[in-house]
Formats: structure tokens, C-alpha cells, sequence
């Protein structure tokens, strides 16, 4: 149950005697990546999940609290947010986490789920004081502010390229290819295509062109599959196993059992920093307000960070470890870890690692050390990280243990990640930010 507190925060239009905690906050991004690993949402539409849920919340919080300002002007083709003046006596705390709610309801495919994590959300406001006029006027709020995301959400470009042509398989030498055990067709292979939040384009911070493919044994590209090879699934310490277990996030990853293929239930890279986020607001005690704010930042750094990711990933079209290895060295070999059904340069992981490192680094510090309890519900126990660079840096690796990325494409990944960080910040954040 939410536990609510008095408030009052400096440049509020108005007195709010009943503002939630920055828990609550979190409550939402966890219900939603419980709805994520129930539909299979691939990590780039995770991105875009979560960014257009914050944004409501964070636009019901801008125009209640002058110490945030709107996104109009900000992010492309923000529009300006109409408010409800007409509306009073209204909470901005409950009407920024109910606009949260219906916005995932639109968005996420099984968006029922979220109107019962909803429900039980206000059920819990009533037994903690909220009266049925504020609630009832905090939807009203959250509606109307809710729609116009969604509108804007709805021309960023996504259902154009859901309805382009089947991607086709490049089979040339050196490309990427199906893996097994499921085959899984490419995943989200336009997603570049869709409207950046603050980038120019997905090109802006493309990584350094990889090694070329290549089977002379003095070549750099052969190097790399050599390094790869010698880290096959039978090949790990056990503290490489771990990591590359902790990192695994692979919402595709399946298991044989007999004549079937049985999905197993992970979130996404970008869920797990959605939930470090939650973490490290809670352990820094930030107000509500600040909380709404950093999430909603870190969302759009994430969504940013894949649409670059992807046009660098299909652009390149280069083949993963598991099949170099096993057409050139050894038809035997096996990955720790399953690989992604997408190209392998850059690695994803390890470019919205270094973003989010970036990002949550401006709000909280390069030596904030936190405890990272995101997956322990899926069976992996927690661990502890001195800075989110250090946990940044752990993800880039553990693709190289679990051999599903080529060296060169973590290393990249991590200079690219930090790049657009940096720059999101820069049109984001700025120099006057209140804190």
C-alpha cells in the first residue's frame, strides 16, 4: 500500500495536502514491466513504453510546480500541453501517476492489466485519506492530459513502420542471420525510422564502423572470434557465469522442453535501469516531484539510445559470435547465454547502459553506489554496485561472457551510449536545472 505524507513544495501554484512518495512513481514503471514480460515486449518498444507514460506524469507535475519546466520547445515536436485550469481541488501528485496508469493502459498491448494495477492503486489513495472529490478530480486531470500524450505518441511514426514489408534476411557473408533455438525473426528492424526525442537523427552519434568480416587468421575481425570462442558456455569462471546471468535481460529467451519451445520470463535492458532509476530515487530520498522528473529524463535517454542503437545495428548487419564460430572454428560451439534476434553491432545493452550511467550519474553523482535488487523476483540475487558506471561497464562485459557480442561492438556501444547521454542531458537538463 502507498504510504502518503504532507508537502508543500517551494513555487507550487497551490497547497497540496496529500502528495504521494516517489515509491509510487516506481510502482507504475514496476507494473508495467510485469505487463512487458507478460506480452514479450522487445526492448526498443519497452523504450518507447515507458518514455510517453513519464511524460504524462512529468507534464502534470510541470504545470503544477514551477521548478520544471515543460517539455514544449524541448523535445521534438512536443506540443504545448492545453491545462485544465477549469479543474480545482485536484491532487498534482495522484493526477501525475493516474495520467501514468492511462497512458500504459493505451500503449501496452495487455493494457488491462494496468486498469487493475490501477484500481487497487486507488483503492489504497481512499484508505489512506484521499477524499472521492480528489481522486475524481485528479482522473479528470490525468485524462486530459493523458490524451494529449497519447496523440503525440501516435505520430511519432511507430505505426507506419509496423506496417512496412517483411524485413528480408541479408544472407550475404558476414551478415547477420536467424540463431537458434527458436529462429526468432529480426526484431523491430525500422525502429530507427521512428521520431527521436532529441536527437537530429538516429546517425547523429553512430558508433566507430566495426571490424569487417573477415577468415584470414591475421585479421582483426578473426582476433575477435578467437577471444569469443575461447569464452564458450563450457569455458566461464563462476564469476563470469554470474554476471553474465545478472545481465542476461533477454525477453526472448526460450527453453527446449521435449518437442516444445517454452518462453522464459526476463525483462529488458532498458527495464532494468528503469528499475536501478527507482532504486537509487528511493535510497536519495528524493521528492516526488524530482522523482517524476529523473524518470522521465532516463526513459527518454533510453528510447533515444535504441533508435540510435538500431539504425547502427541494421545498418552494419554483421553476424553474431555464435554464427562466425560455428561456420569457421567450430561447428560445435555453444554461447552461454541465447542470442538476440537482431544484428549484432553495436551492442544494445551496452549503449543504454552508458546513457543511462550518464544520465542517472547528473542527478545523484559518479560514486553513488547502490544495491540492485531489479531481478531478484526472477530468481537473481541482488548485487551491489559503487556507481552506475561500474554497472555499466559490468553489462558491456557480460555480453562478451555470455557470447552474444564481438569485443569491439561492446567497447563501441559504451562510447556511443555515453555520447547521447551527454547530449540528452545537454537538451534536457541544462545548466539551470533545480537540482
Amino acid at each position: 500500500m502507498p504510504v502518503l505524507v504532507s508537502f508543500l513544495f517551494i513555487g507550487c501554484k497551490e497547497k497540496e495536502p496529500n502528495v504521494l512518495r516517489n515509491s509510487d512513481i516506481n510502482k507504475v514503471i514496476q507494473n508495467m514491466t510485469d505487463v512487458m514480460v507478460h506480452d514479450v515486449t522487445n526492448p526498443p518498444l519497452a523504450a518507447r513504453f515507458y518514455t510517453y507514460t513519464c511524460l504524462a506524469g512529468y507534464e502534470v507535475m510541470s504545470q503544477n510546480n514551477s521548478g520544471f519546466k515543460s517539455m514544449h520547445g524541448v523535445l521534438n515536436d512536443y506540443p504545448l500541453i492545453a491545462e485544465e485550469k477549469s479543474l480545482k481541488g485536484y491532487s498534482s501528485s495522484l493526477a501525475a501517476v493516474l495520467a501514468m496508469f492511462k497512458t500504459a493502459q493505451k500503449l501496452q498491448p495487455s493494457g488491462f492489466m494496468m486498469k487493475d494495477f490501477e484500481k487497487i492503486f486507488i483503492d489504497s489513495c481512499r484508505k489512506a485519506g484521499f477524499a472521492e472529490e480528489t481522486i475524481s478530480l485528479s482522473g479528470a486531470y490525468a485524462d486530459a492530459v493523458s490524451k494529449q500524450i497519447l496523440t503525440y505518441a501516435k505520430k511519432d511514426g511507430y505505426n507506419k513502420i509496423s506496417n512496412m514489408p517483411r524485413y528480408r534476411v541479408d544472407h550475404k557473408r558476414g551478415s547477420w542471420a536467424l540463431t537458434p533455438p527458436a529462429y526468432i525473426p529480426p526484431v523491430e528492424p525500422y525502429f530507427y525510422m521512428i521520431r527521436k526525442m532529441t536527437l537530429d537523427s538516429a546517425a547523429q552519434f553512430g558508433p566507430r564502423s566495426p571490424a569487417e568480416f573477415s577468415k584470414d587468421k591475421n585479421s582483426r575481425f578473426y582476433r575477435l572470434i578467437l577471444a569469443n570462442h575461447a569464452k564458450g558456455a563450457k569455458d566461464l569462471t563462476q564469476e563470469e557465469t554470474d554476471i553474465a546471468n545478472f545481465w542476461d535481460c533477454n525477453p526472448f529467451a526460450v527453453q527446449n522442453e521435449g518437442h516444445m519451445l517454452i518462453g522464459l520470463k526476463k525483462i529488458s535492458p532498458g527495464a532494468h535501469w528503469m528499475g536501478i532509476t527507482g532504486i537509487a530515487c528511493r535510497k536519495a530520498n528524493k521528492t516526488f516531484s524530482q522523482t517524476m522528473e529523473i524518470f522521465m529524463v532516463e526513459s527518454v535517454g533510453l528510447l533515444d539510445s535504441f533508435i540510435s542503437c538500431w539504425q547502427a545495428k541494421y545498418q552494419t548487419n554483421r553476424i553474431r559470435p555464435e554464427t562466425a564460430i560455428r561456420a569457421i572454428i567450430d561447428p560445435d560451439w555453444k554461447p552461454f547465454l541465447q542470442t538476440p534476434p537482431f544484428p549484432e553491432y553495436p551492442s544494445g545493452h551496452s549503449v543504454i547502459s552508458s546513457s543511462s550511467a550518464v544520465i542517472l550519474n547528473h542527478y545523484f553523482g559518479n560514486d553513488f553506489g547502490f544495491n540492485d535488487d531489479v531481478e531478484v523476483k526472477f530468481g537473481i540475487p541482488p548485487k551491489q554496485f559503487r556507481s552506475f558506471e561500474q554497472a555499466a561497464n559490468e553489462a558491456g562485459i557480460s555480453r562478451f561472457y555470455g557470447g552474444i557480442h564481438f569485443e569491439d561492438a561492446i567497447q563501441n556501444g559504451l562510447v556511443q551510449g555515453g555520447q547521447i547521454g551527454s547530449y540528452v542531458l545537454q537538451k534536457m537538463a541544462g545548466p539551470n536545472r533545480r537540482f
